[in-house]
């Protein structure tokens, strides 16, 4: 057989092993279904204990948010309806999670595990809902079968409350949170952004902007907000990061992260037009920050802007849902501190990152995705070096997801408010950390790291 053929062959078994896991699944649910009766499903589980909504109320295609979803965040997890009155608590758990790579990995995929083709499983507690009548909070505790730990994730207590202004609709707020921009209410912007799950094995780029994750849980912050006339939304606060002390407490890895000097001011703003069943967002989002590199001082600070646009188009039918997202966010880094320190090689850099993804629902069940992203900036050799052979952050590549979500309007009698997201994920690079081929200098190129990703997702 030639060598064509025999990756062919290789191909298809790993899609069909793939395809085994999220049938096996799927025919699990039905049969669950249809053996024991089917009533209205609710919401995210917790959440839907406490309004009394359909999962598709608040989700199109969990976790994206409709506009009714976007009103229950802003009004601070404390709509009520339902007739649960027992504390919002609610588990997710991701299993299993299957990754294949094109090309695996010497030594492992991640320490524990093998060269390639692994299954993976992650679960979490969450405290979702009402605390009193104007405060409530998503917060999760979740356990990580890839790093074997147990650590706080996402975390955003709000209190929010209803008024007017200039003789129209006004909900005031404030959030406290852990991650700059989890406290966003589109889809279009870092922390519930697409890919909404993707694989913790496969390889991934290497750069990315300071609002995308990289202080994740690292830092709290306190947002004060307005979302006025159903319109216009404005919110303003500020981070601090958290000491190696705390991180490590909360399940946090702090070695060799770096660190806020005093507060980074955080920006949201946006307008939302909405007609028919259409709504079209459009907004600014940032975080400034004099940075300490690697929590070493005596050397001053580093200074990093980030500044995003984002829009979100919304088609929400009686049978087809339709949706499109899509962010550009430029970083203006000067590095003098960096610099000093042997870290960087400029004193100053650029990095741009851009996504864009368009969903399909059908009667909010089967949905197809397709997604871009884009990675480019300065090369330099001292900060991209230990990821790339050309000394460079350029990464680019395509996302398609297939997704069936059997419950959103029916769940079985044992448990209604059980939700399931079975998906099917491949991820094409383009280039990889600076180049299409040899990117590493050991021969491996960005192709070797394409990755179909199989997972079953479950909330109740």
């Amino acid at each position: 057989m030639s060598s064509r053929g025999r990756a062919s062959t290789a191909i298809s078994g790993i899609a069909a092993t793939a395809c085994i896991v999220l049938a096996a699944a799927s025919v699990l649910a039905v049969v669950v279904v249809y053996s024991v009766g089917i009533r209205p499903a609710q919401a995210l589980p917790s959440y839907a204990r406490q309004t009394g909504q359909q999962c598709a109320a608040c989700h199109n295609g969990f976790p994206e948010l409709t506009p009714y979803g976007r009103q229950f965040k802003l009004n601070g997890y404390v709509w009520s309806g339902g007739t649960w009155n027992l504390p919002p608590i609610a588990v997710e758990l991701l299993s299993p999670t299957f990754t294949n790579v094109r090309k695996g990995m010497a030594g492992g995929l991640a320490p524990g595990f093998g060269f390639n083709n692994d299954f993976a499983f992650t679960g979490s507690l969450f405290y979702g809902g009402k605390i009193f009548d104007s405060l409530g909070a998503f917060a999760q505790v979740r356990y990580d079968n890839v790093p074997n730990t147990i650590h706080w994730d996402n975390i955003d207590i709000r209190h929010a409350t209803r008024s007017e202004l200039f003789g129209r609709e006004a909900v005031f707020g404030v959030s406290a949170n852990n991650n700059p921009t989890v406290s966003d209410v589109w889809n279009s912007t870092p922390a519930f952004g697409y890919p909404y799950i993707a694989s913790e094995l496969a390889p991934v780029p290497g750069a990315m902007t300071l609002i995308e994750g990289t202080f994740a849980q690292r830092v709290i912050g306190l947002n004060p907000y307005i979302y006025w006339n159903r319109l216009v939304y404005a919110e303003v606060g500020g981070y601090r990061t958290l000491s190696p002390r705390t991180d490590t407490t909360l399940g946090i890895e702090p070695e060799g992260t770096s660190a806020f000097q005093g507060i980074a001011p955080y920006w949201r703003f946006a307008i939302e037009p909405a007609w028919g069943r259409n709504t079209w967002e459009f907004g600014t989002f940032g975080l400034a920050t004099n940075l300490i590199p690697e929590r070493i001082t005596g050397s001053g600070t580093d200074h990093l802007t980030d500044v995003g646009v984002d829009t979100q188009y919304e088609f929400l039918g009686e049978r087809d849902s339709f949706s499109v997202q899509a962010r550009f966010i430029t970083e203006n880094q000067n590095l003098g501190a960096s610099q000093a320190l042997g870290l960087s090689s400029n004193s100053h850099n650029l990095l741009r990152t851009w996504r864009v993804k368009g969903t399909y629902y059908y009667n909010q069940t089967i949905g197809l995705t397709a997604g871009y992203f884009h990675v480019d900036g300065s090369g330099d050799p001292l900060l991209y070096g230990p990821i790339s052979a050309v000394n460079s952050p350029n990464s680019a590549g395509w996302t398609l997801e297939l997704n069936y979500i059997p419950f959103n309007y029916g769940g079985p009698d044992f448990w209604p408010w059980l939700n399931v997201k079975f998906g099917l994920q491949y991820v094409h690079y383009n280039k990889f950390d600076g180049a299409s081929t040899n990117y590493n200098g050991a021969g491996r190129n960005a192709g070797d790291n394409n990755t179909i990703f199989a997972y079953a997702w479950f909330d109740f």
